[in-house]
């Protein structure tokens, strides 16, 4: 029997999905959940003797502790910091979405919830006509939506959430999340600005977080303060 999942999608790239699920992994391992990870493809992988290393993949295995082998929690690593489908078309990497299927799968039944970090956004395409989108689609998994907190998150996160909505996906909510120190207006208004435009729960707003406090060393306190895990968990659980 398959356990429960989640995609953890972003509004663009680098708004810090990797920092929030690695997080989310390490509170729900943390609580008593078996957690496993998914990082279905990663894309401008450093190498090093040879091989390509997917350091996200690492870091979500890391904080989640999670005993899948790395070539499952992350079965295709890219060298191009590109889409997944165009780094591997100039790679000559044929990406099968039924082998991630599988994957997953095979994950899943293994643990309580399994985390799917994507790349990018859910319209970032894993094959030339197939999305993060049509991943989770076919998966049933709803998704969690994390958003820069910054000038510009308002319109970017109201279409990631309306265009979840048109392909049938379920939202559990969405994370505004700090990319840097600085000082910002706009982060300290896009919340409560957000609550009267959707819906949709804000399950945290996480203030910035270095990506190597993540994982062991991760304060958990903090990310348990400003995250909603009880709402989550409960949603989850109806789906």
């Amino acid at each position: 029997m398959m356990g429960s999942g989640i995609l953890i999608t972003g509004t663009d790239t680098d708004v810090g999905k990797t920092v929030v699920t690695a997080s989310l992994a390490a509170l729900l391992c943390d609580v008593g959940y078996r957690v496993g990870v998914m990082k279905p493809v990663e894309t401008g992988c450093r190498e090093i003797d040879g091989e390509l290393i997917p350091e996200d993949a690492r870091l979500l295995k890391e904080a989640s502790h999670c005993g899948e082998p790395i070539a499952a929690i992350c079965p295709y690593r890219l060298r191009e910091p590109l889409a997944p489908s165009i780094a591997a078309e100039r790679a000559g990497v044929k990406i099968d979405v039924d082998h991630l299927l599988n994957v997953y799968q095979e994950i899943s039944t293994r643990h309580d919830i399994t985390l799917v970090e994507g790349a990018g956004g859910l319209m970032v395409p894993l094959l030339p006509s197939y999305t993060y989108a049509d991943f989770a689609h076919v998966l049933n998994l709803p998704v969690i939506v994390v958003a820069a907190n910054k000038l510009g998150a308002i319109n970017h996160l109201l279409l990631t959430l309306e265009h979840a909505s048109c392909k049938g996906l379920s939202v559990l909510g969405y994370v505004l999340n700090r990319i840097s120190n600085e000082r910002s207006l706009a982060a300290e208004t896009n919340r409560e600005v957000l609550s009267g435009l959707t819906g949709f729960q804000c399950l945290g707003e996480l203030p910035f977080i270095e990506t190597a406090q993540v994982g062991e060393t991760f304060p958990l306190d903090v990310f348990e303060a400003e995250f909603d895990l009880r709402t989550m968990v409960s949603a989850l659980l109806r789906q």
